[in-house]
């Protein structure tokens, strides 16, 4: 049964297939949010680890809750990596009246989202749109000699929230996967989670932090082992003074400015 705040995939444009070549690692990451200081300390984080932006992979939610939309899309465009399409990239290039992220209806985050939905909207430019709307809705790759797959939220429900406790729902989309690794968004928590000979690997988010206490940001580092991937997740570190008083000067999201 399809909860009733989850979206099942809308757009016209399906999974796609992609080549990572070589061995080097592979970095993957979710959710910028708007937040262009965070995407360019992990660009310079890339850089110091050697990973060309053929290796390197985002789950979605370009944009959101921080005050430099198109900015951070004019900076994912620049840097070539990979996108799936995220939720708030779906509701923007249709033109919705909301982000469909699936909170839930009357709670904080839902009454927020209507703010900053608003102001993200009324930044982003028309060729913006297009790009958005012609992004994958998932992209298949085989690494190590394993399949994976990256989705934003759910295999089937672009929105799905999935967290490491949630055992019996992530064995479920596992075993629609088709594939040894799912890579995912959405949740905004990184984890791993392995289950039999599959893995759900959700690297966490750069837009926002973990709700860890720290300002600290995350991503995700995958290697091949010679018999096997590992998956690491990252704290990253950045301007996050500078990210919050950019959000405050547009006067629009304090409680979000608050939480950076």
């Amino acid at each position: 049964m399809t909860r009733s705040n989850e979206h099942q995939r809308s757009f016209s444009n399906g999974p796609a297939s992609i080549m990572i070549l070589g061995s080097a690692p592979v970095l993957v990451f979710g959710g910028p949010y708007s937040n262009l200081r965070a995407l360019q300390a992990l660009r310079s984080r890339a850089a110091a680890l050697g990973v060309s932006p053929s290796s390197v992979i985002c789950t979605g939610d370009i944009v959101a809750y921080c005050a430099e939309p198109e900015e951070t899309i004019a900076a994912i465009r620049n840097w070539g990596c990979h996108v799936v399409a995220g939720n708030c990239e779906q509701q923007l290039a249709l033109g919705a009246d909301d982000c469909g992220c699936g909170f839930v209806q009357g709670s904080a985050c839902d009454a927020l989202s209507k703010d900053w939905y608003a102001f993200a909207s009324g930044r982003i430019s028309t060729g913006s749109r297009a790009w958005m709307g012609q992004l994958p809705s998932s992209l298949w790759f085989t690494y190590g000699g394993f399949s994976l797959r990256v989705v934003h939220g759910g295999i089937d429900h672009i929105n799905r929230f999935l967290f490491f406790s949630q055992r019996p729902l992530i064995a479920a989309e596992l075993a629609c996967a088709r594939a040894d690794v799912v890579v995912a968004g959405h949740a905004g928590l990184p984890f791993i989670r392995r289950l039999g000979d599959q893995v759900w690997f959700n690297p966490g988010v750069i837009g926002m932090p973990a709700n860890d206490g720290t300002p600290d940001v995350w991503y995700g580092i995958i290697r091949g082992t010679g018999d096997g991937l590992s998956f690491l997740t990252q704290r990253l570190t950045y301007d996050h003074h500078g990210a919050a008083a950019a959000m405050r000067e547009e006067g629009y999201a304090d409680a979000y400015a608050d939480a950076l």
